[in-house]
């Protein structure tokens, strides 16, 4: 799966946002216990994943403090 970039995920609404962040997270969390068990091909895909849930963070906080 490519990265997502930050002019795209500013198009979703809040409520995508959240979404994919819980999304995103669950899949991280998958990733990283496959990695443990070595049944993880794409190690890669880990550091895509934590980057772009620091993507959707950054896009809510400045959501938030817009808002504010």
């Amino acid at each position: 799966m490519k990265a997502r970039k930050a002019t795209d995920l500013k198009e979703l609404t809040t409520e995508e946002l959240f979404s994919t962040l819980r999304e995103s997270e669950e899949t991280l969390v998958r990733h990283r216990f496959q990695k443990a068990l070595s049944q993880l091909q794409d190690t890669a895909y880990i550091r895509t994943l934590r980057k772009d849930i620091a993507r959707l963070k950054t896009i809510i906080g400045e959501r938030a403090t817009v808002g504010v």
